[in-house]
């Protein structure tokens, strides 16, 4: 696991180290965030049979119900596309984005006898579960290019720069919140539950199932305040090749951005007790 090595990272001297002597020990412990991060798949998938086609099942499965209920019993506007297509295109970093919090908010209690034992960045843990679904969110990304190809809506130009942007805004959100809620499920384990009872709200509160046109434009400003709007619908304009939403985009970006800023730190400053919690 490589540990004992990256445990030298930061000097672990009873106070809180800079934010950028915290930044420079997760780079140099990038070995150890892979090795962790391949462990969690290794461990998710080695005694499944059908590996890494669960990564494309909760979506999928959702998509098809979604797909009958406002294909054929309440009909959706989708500007044309195939709702399958335009729920699919959304569902997948939504699913990316509810599962990677999950799974990072018990990061560090599932791992305190580790956290109590030795040191290092203890960022590693919650951000390798994040990267592990990473993975999962690249091959339902696949399945993707098999539908804009299958429904002949065509791979753009501008899908190859989006793209990249947009998942580079939700590692940003993801990162920020997942950290905080790892820091704070440590103090109170109530969170993880809420967590999860709070993004299932969440769900219904995003452009998934319907899109941003559904909602009264007197309160469009304010539902586009909800950071999963831009990247959602940039998501789905990206694949879709319709106009990118950019204001939409930039204000995902800044809340994205507040909140890595905001959830570091708060997880910095928290770690320096975790081992007296166990």
């Amino acid at each position: 696991m490589k540990l004992a090595a990256s445990s030298a990272a930061v000097p672990h001297t009873g106070t809180s180290p800079s934010v950028f002597d915290s930044l420079r020990a997760l780079v140099r412990s990038r070995d150890l965030v892979w090795t962790w991060t391949l462990r969690i798949i290794r461990a998710k998938y080695e005694q499944s049979v059908l590996g890494w086609l669960w990564a494309v099942a909760q979506p999928v499965a959702q998509v098809l119900i979604f797909a009958v209920i406002f294909t054929f019993i309440v009909p959706v506007e989708t500007a044309g596309a195939p709702y399958v297509l335009f729920s699919y295109a959304a569902m997948t970093p939504w699913t990316f984005l509810s599962t990677s919090l999950t799974d990072m908010s018990g990061a560090i209690v599932d791992n305190l006898r580790l956290v109590t034992k030795i040191y290092f960045p203890r960022e590693v843990l919650p951000i390798a579960v994040m990267l592990a679904r990473f993975m999962d969110f690249l091959v339902a990304l696949s399945l993707m290019v098999v539908l804009v190809v299958y429904f002949q809506v065509g791979l753009h130009p501008p899908l190859l720069f989006w793209l990249p942007v947009l998942i580079l805004i939700q590692f940003a959100f993801i990162i920020g919140v997942g950290l905080a809620a790892a820091a704070a499920n440590t103090f109170v384990r109530d969170v993880r539950p809420a967590l999860v009872l709070g993004l299932q709200l969440w769900f219904y509160g995003s452009p998934i199932i319907y899109p941003v046109s559904a909602v009264p434009e007197r309160y469009r400003a304010l539902y586009a305040l909800n950071p999963t709007v831009g990247l959602l619908e940039g998501y789905r304009a990206a694949w879709l090749n319709q106009p990118m939403p950019l204001q939409w985009v930039a204000t995902s970006a800044v809340i994205s951005v507040i909140c890595l800023v905001l959830g570091y730190r708060f997880f910095k400053k928290s770690e320096m007790v975790f081992a007296d919690i166990a």
